[in-house]
């Protein structure tokens, strides 16, 4: 089997044996929360599994501590999650949402891969690719996979948590993945106040994607990175957003366009301003 580590298409993943494939629906809706769940159980990808930002994918008990609006999940809880579905070693992941993987399905992606697994794609297009090549789809919940036993992990290399080594540069060149105007701090809907740590460049999450929420061509990609990024190695590159979760699609379309060894600022805007003593730049 043809192992998947960054995007996957609907005819593809379709190809893939059941037993062979764990398949995750992250579809959420951040203005209201249960929504993917419910669009869930009216429809999904057959035999896939419901993963939600808030409840699987974050810890939010944990916000209090400047780690952003979505704090990562603690190692065990993680852990259960993934033993509930059934994962094993070996076993091809796909993640799939409803905004060509810049909500959950790219979180997922990141958090597979920050304890060591590789084989894990998200869908290309995401559901509406599914639905658009006519595929089946399955109401209510799939049969429950057997447990495993997993214990993983997370790689403390990927972790940057130094707010003051971002601050003076140290950490690499960071790229926010927020709107301009969010970036800009013309307007700033979620955080308490708007504008970017400075020294950020600003590469929007939405610019990865064509009009039919597919990625853009391996080439176009590259081409657009290096046009922000200019001589900075993809290496240095420290990816953020507003909470650690569209700045996942940039480090995956990094990484499908060959740009490998990006790192991401899991706390993020969120987490930055969680401390008014910290600068704040506006342009």
């Amino acid at each position: 089997m043809t192992l998947h580590t960054t995007l996957i298409d609907a005819a593809s993943l379709a190809a893939l044996a059941p037993d062979d494939v764990l398949i995750v629906d992250c579809r959420f809706d951040l203005v209201e929360p249960g929504k993917g769940a419910r669009d869930y159980l009216e429809g999904h990808i057959p035999g896939a599994l419901y993963a939600s930002l808030d409840r699987d994918l974050s810890d939010l008990s944990r916000q209090a501590e400047g780690l952003g609006r979505h704090p990562l999940p603690l190692e065990p809880a993680f852990n259960a999650l993934l033993s509930s579905w059934g994962w094993r070693t070996g076993m091809q992941v796909v993640s799939y949402d409803t905004a060509g993987g810049a909500l959950a399905a790219a979180r997922l992606w990141w958090l597979l891969r920050l304890v060591g697994v590789r084989q894990v794609a998200v869908l290309d297009g995401g559901y509406a690719a599914w639905l658009a090549a006519g595929l089946p789809v399955e109401t209510g919940q799939p049969v429950a996979r057997p447990a495993s036993k997993v214990s993983l992990r997370y790689d403390a290399n990927q972790l940057l948590l130094d707010h003051a080594a971002l601050r003076d540069g140290a950490a690499g060149q960071l790229l926010d993945a927020r709107a301009a105007a969010r970036y800009r701090g013309d307007v700033e809907p979620l955080d308490r106040i708007g504008g970017h740590v400075p020294g950020a460049l600003n590469r929007p999450f939405a610019d990865n994607l064509r009009s039919d929420g597919r990625f853009k061509p391996i080439a176009q990609l590259r081409d657009e990175f290096d046009a922000v990024l200019g001589a900075v190695a993809p290496s240095q590159v420290v990816h953020m957003c507003g909470s650690g979760v569209t700045a996942c699609h940039n480090l995956l379309a990094m990484e499908y366009a060959g740009l490998h060894g990006s790192r991401l600022y899991a706390p993020s805007w969120s987490g930055w301003v969680s401390d008014p003593a910290r600068p704040v730049a506006k342009s």
